[in-house]
């Protein structure tokens, strides 16, 4: 391990700046991974998310509430760095632009990104959008793995959401032949190219992004809180442990 860490519920999460996180994907590749307070509840239910979550190779603090936590708790202070942070330093990286793959939810999430890449001129054509299936509780992906194989990319984009990307993003650096950089950003990349509520960046440096997809999509996120209020007790209970996995395997 070459970078300053902190270790939280297991996760060993990067202790620098957004620039230096994606400095060090840029020279070692691998899995970089942004989990939100509700997937770490999640540690203790989902078997496979989980072993992908210990397998990754970089984690940036973005969850607002467990550097929070931690700093009450532990009276410890962590850095933190926003998904949407880290993505735009990516983006705006030179070993980004035209050496990049990104896998998609859905073909709005494609438009969206076509559309972004005419008005910065950012050089994403069709063929770097994958747009994934729905996968199952185990994440195997032989077309996609086939289209990295043959394009080659740098960097590997997925946006499909904590749980499937990290499991997706296991199997790929798994499978490939080389060593790419692969960027599990969820979220992120619709507050930038404008599929998701975009987001102020005040907002952003102050935690209050959750407030503005609260408001954006509360059908959606009130049970993610709902699921993040058990992360004080984790926290609290386990510190920079990995919580055992609940016997039911059930899912939170």
């Amino acid at each position: 391990m070459d970078y300053p860490c902190v270790q939280i519920l297991g996760i060993r999460f990067f202790s620098g700046t957004a620039a230096q996180a994606v400095a060090h994907m840029r020279r070692n590749g691998g899995i970089l991974i942004v989990p939100a307070a509700p997937a770490l509840v999640r540690l203790q239910a989902d078997p496979v998310y989980r072993d992908a979550i210990a397998h990754a190779d970089l984690a940036i603090p973005d969850s607002g509430l467990m550097v929070l936590l931690w700093r009450f708790f532990r009276g410890r202070s962590v850095h933190r760095i926003s998904g949407l942070a880290y993505l735009k330093v990516l983006i705006a990286d030179p070993s980004f632009d035209a050496a990049a793959v990104f896998v998609l939810p859905n073909e709005s999430a494609r438009e969206k990104v076509l559309q972004w890449e005419r008005t910065t001129g950012h050089a994403i054509t069709a063929e770097d959008c994958y747009v994934a299936p729905i996968y199952e509780e185990s994440v195997q992906d032989r077309q996609l793995l086939a289209l990295i194989e043959d394009r080659h990319p740098a960097h590997v984009v997925v946006a499909i959401g904590n749980g499937p990307q990290e499991k997706l993003a296991y199997f790929l650096r798994e499978s490939l032949s080389y060593r790419p950089a692969i960027h599990c950003i969820g979220a992120a990349l619709g507050f930038v190219t404008g599929e998701q509520v975009a987001i102020p960046n005040w907002a952003d440096r102050f935690y209050f992004g959750w407030l503005f997809r609260l408001f954006s999509q509360p059908g959606i996120f009130i049970p993610r809180l709902a699921r993040a209020s058990l992360l004080p007790l984790l926290i609290l209970k386990y510190g920079e442990h990995l919580p055992p996995l609940r016997h039911d395997h059930s899912r939170t």
